[in-house]
């Protein structure tokens, strides 16, 4: 009998082992649960404000807090134009100056001297007549055409600056300003790229 009663006094203290461990969960979890919460906010421009738990404010790393995480998001820089989209523009600025047989700008223009002029603003030196203009650059088809280039009509005795979109600008004749055509609005000679 003394074994069966030591077998039971044996049992008593696994069970109280037992409530002891389980008691010890409990009281843990709970401890856990009841430890004072804390949150680090982090600011993330354009998207919001994040808390991360467990965090103090000083334990985030300086190149993370808000005022030094995108310190003012830089404006996308300008696109690059190329030189025959500035001279392309030059040309579209002189729209409604008035021609003047022989002259190269800055107020009035002859077809020739439009597009020198709006070339030069561009930083390139095209020659200055028509002729000279034919004969310079690359020959490109109109579908090839890009804003820029020197379109040449009338047999090699007219130019104008193609604008894109179907467009060239030109200077055409006296008492006639600066304007828009289509650049089919004459037979075309050719087209160059400089």
């Amino acid at each position: 009998m003394a074994k069966h009663r030591l077998n039971k006094e044996s049992r008593g203290a696994k069970s109280a082992r037992g409530a002891l461990i389980a008691g010890s969960i409990t009281l843990g979890t709970l401890g856990i649960a009841a430890a004072p919460a804390f949150a680090a906010p982090v600011t993330v421009p354009g998207v919001g404000t994040f808390d991360i738990p467990g965090v103090t404010p000083d334990q985030i790393p300086n190149e993370l807090k808000p005022e030094n995480f995108l310190p003012g998001l830089a404006a996308a820089p300008a696109p690059v134009k190329t030189a025959g989209e500035v001279a392309a523009d030059a040309a579209i600025s002189k729209i409604g100056s008035p021609y003047v047989y022989g002259a190269a700008g800055p107020d009035a223009f002859d077809c020739s001297g439009l597009v020198y002029w709006a070339h030069k603003q561009a930083g390139q030196t095209i020659p200055r007549d028509s002729y000279g203009q034919l004969g310079g650059g690359t020959s490109v088809s109109a579908a090839d055409a890009q804003p820029g280039d020197v379109v040449i009509y009338s047999g090699g005795g007219h130019a104008g600056i193609y604008v894109g979109g179907g467009e060239v600008v030109h200077s055409s004749t006296e008492g006639v300003p600066v304007a828009r055509m289509a650049l089919n609005g004459m037979s075309i000679v050719d087209i160059r790229h400089y």
